[in-house]
């Protein structure tokens, strides 16, 4: 395979046991505290590569010294009985260095479990794969994330490894000195195997329990795994055809332990066969973002243990099975981007766990199921993009809705007013020190999955996935709702973003609007809205995106913070509104509301200050307006005005940044 940087990972299974003992044991073994020291003369300590924004090291070796007990050292793991060093864990400690540039770590032949990862280490492993050797009882080794290079003989694997890990280390192959029965978990995930597995290369799997090839170029399986699996990842590779046929064995084997299946972002097609509902622990199914068809299987809604089912992104058609009566463990459902008809089942009101549905582009033809309001834990809605129709009943009310952040019922033929009703128990949008938390990255049983949640704001459909954690929003855009906008959205006040858009609402804007202080975007185009732009507005000091065209706005347009950064398109097609940006000005405007005190007291912004001078000059005369422009121009304003500018534009870069570093990661 070439130069190879060897990843072996040890997995964070059930044997997270304490690295240290009390100091009054003194077990340690004074040649093998000697090795140890050795081992710390040998490698530095740098930080300066590691990821922004975490804490590092991990691990710190300070308290390796010789007076104090080796086996207390932090890292280190001493049998209680004999003494014995069986453990070091120097994940994330900053390390670099070679690791074979002295033997003395591996003169402690004990070692049971040696990790490694994540830290700057390098050197030949082909080179130095011997010394590996001394370590009879290793079971687990974690390299994951340094700099070696080179092969490892197959024989450490044969002999000594019941966990491997290579994620990331660019094989193109699938190593055949993996074909052990002591293999338990296997992870050659981010590589670039393509092609099959054959039946030979996956031969000694019998005692496989965790399998993850996903992110690679396998176009088939051809023997499942053994009957021990409990997890199998294939997310992300080019799987193509029936799921039995091409993706794995001729049938599905019983597996008593299975609790995920990820076989998302694939091409696969055909349907969803029903010996998958023999699973009876299955936890986690994702089939996502494949060209699958047919019918959901009845019988997926019988699964009890079931906690998520993602089937989005897919050719799914017809009714959504009504047969979740026992799911009292199911938390997220995600049926978005099919081609599913007909009503929402009402069997999911038995679904008393459930954080998120996700039934957004389908063809539902339903009136709102106001029986989701029931259901306390639920988080996120998503009914974008079907045919619901008819008012949002007032009755809503009378139920919980207590822990929604993300509501999203655009592009319906949703019809009628808004009830204050309907806002009254939206706790979770209304009180961000109450909020519950919620989390993208689903956890089950010590593993995490992401889960993918798209919302249009700021004028784009974004993918939201870690961040949705901390994201408030509700969309009501593109229906026919009408009459005036409740006074009681502005109590909202966790609401980041907000699109009342395409309605035909009338009135004017709340001037509660001015308590969203969280609100980053703000749509309420294409309305028939009328009245004054509420100077209160300019609190909103988080606000990066405000569309307020194609309505019946009058008046001059306020000033101050971020109002001063809004163009022309924020306003277009408002024949009644004056002032910057727009070229209309407000001269002699009747009945102009006063400056918001913000906007007065706001030294920071020059444009209020600009336009008293040119009121000034139109009030008494070209000559006294021109020296009192020139007083205030002379006298330091501008100077005033780029710091303003320079700090305004560092502090929104900034922002962004940040923003989109918490997406990457």
């Amino acid at each position: 395979m070439g130069s190879l940087c060897l990843v072996l990972v040890v997995l964070q299974l059930s044997w997270s046991l304490s690295f240290s003992v009390p100091p009054s044991s003194h077990l340690c073994l004074p040649h093998q505290r000697d090795a140890l020291l050795h081992f710390k003369t040998t490698i530095s300590v740098d930080c300066e590569f590691f990821y922004y924004g975490d804490t590092y090291p991990k691990m710190h070796m300070e308290s390796w010294n010789k007076s104090i007990d080796c086996c207390s050292w932090e890292g280190v793991k001493c049998d209680h009985v004999t003494g014995h060093v069986i453990g070091i864990h120097l994940s994330q400690s900053c390390l670099g260095g070679s690791l074979f540039a002295n033997n003395s770590l591996f003169q402690l032949h004990n070692l049971r479990w040696l990790d490694l990862s994540y830290n700057n280490l390098e050197g030949s492993l082909l080179e130095n794969s011997s010394n590996l050797f001394h370590f009879h009882g290793l079971r687990r080794l974690n390299l994951a994330g340094n700099r070696f290079n080179g092969t490892i003989s197959s024989k450490l694997f044969s002999q000594l490894l019941a966990i491997v890990n290579f994620s990331g280390c660019s094989v193109r192959q699938f190593p055949n000195f993996f074909q052990t029965s002591n293999l338990e978990e296997l992870d050659l995930s981010n590589n670039m195997i393509s092609g099959g597995i054959s039946k030979w290369e996956a031969e000694g799997w019998e005692g496989l329990r965790y399998l993850d090839l996903s992110h690679n170029f396998l176009t088939a399986l051809e023997q499942f795994p053994g009957n021990n699996l409990e997890y199998l990842n294939l997310h992300s590779n080019l799987l193509q055809g029936p799921i039995l046929s091409t993706c794995l064995s001729p049938e599905i084997p019983i597996l008593k332990e299975l609790f995920g299946i990820i076989i998302s972002k694939n091409k696969l097609t055909g349907n969803i066969p029903s010996s998958i509902c023999k699973l009876s622990l299955l936890s986690v199914l994702d089939l996502s973002e494949n060209s699958l068809s047919g019918t959901i299987p009845d019988c997926l809604g019988n699964l009890s243990s079931l906690q998520l089912m993602d089937l989005q992104v897919n050719n799914f058609y017809g009714k959504i099975p009504n047969s979740f009566v026992n799911n009292r463990k199911l938390s997220h459902l995600l049926l978005n981007d099919n081609q599913l008809e007909g009503l929402v089942p009402p069997s999911l009101a038995n679904c008393t766990s459930l954080e998120l549905l996700n039934l957004g582009n389908n063809k539902l033809r339903d009136k709102f199921p106001h029986w989701l309001a029931s259901l306390s834990r639920l988080q996120v809605l998503i009914l974008r993009f079907n045919r619901f129709y008819g008012f949002l009943p007032h009755s809503i009310a009378s139920y919980d809705f207590l822990a929604l952040r993300i509501f999203d019922l655009s592009e319906n033929e949703f019809t009628g007013t808004l009830s204050t009703k309907l806002f009254r128990n939206l706790r979770a949008m209304k009180d961000k020190h109450k909020q519950q938390s919620y989390s993208s990255n689903f956890q089950y049983d010590g593993e995490f999955y992401e889960i993918p949640v798209n919302l249009t704001t700021k004028r784009l459909e974004l993918e939201f996935t870690k961040v949705v954690a901390n994201f408030v929003s509700m969309d009501l855009s593109n229906n026919q709702f009408c009459g005036k906008i409740p006074e009681n959205v502005g109590q909202l006040i966790s609401l980041q973003m907000l699109n009342f858009s395409h309605n035909n609402f009338i009135g004017p804007i709340p001037t509660s609007f001015g308590n969203l202080v969280a609100l980053e975007s703000l749509d309420l185009s294409s309305n028939k809205l009328n009245g004054r732009i509420p100077s209160q507005m300019t609190k909103l000091t988080f606000l990066e995106v405000l569309n307020l065209s194609n309505n019946n706005l009058v008046g001059p347009i306020p000033h101050g913070n971020q109002f001063d950064t809004f163009d022309n398109d924020s306003y277009n097609d408002n024949s009644g509104l004056c002032g910057l940006p727009l070229s209309k000005q407000c001269v002699n405007h009747v009945g102009a509301e006063p400056p918001s005190p913000l906007v007065v007291e706001h030294e920071g912004s020059v444009i209020p200050f600009f336009w008293e001078v040119v009121m000034m000059g139109y009030g008494s005369g070209v000559v006294l307006g021109l020296s009192l422009g020139y007083i205030v121009f002379t006298t330091g304003r501008p100077w005033w005005f780029i710091r303003k500018v320079e700090r305004d534009w560092q502090y929104n870069f900034s922002r962004w940044v940040r923003r989109n570093r918490v997406r990457r990661n």
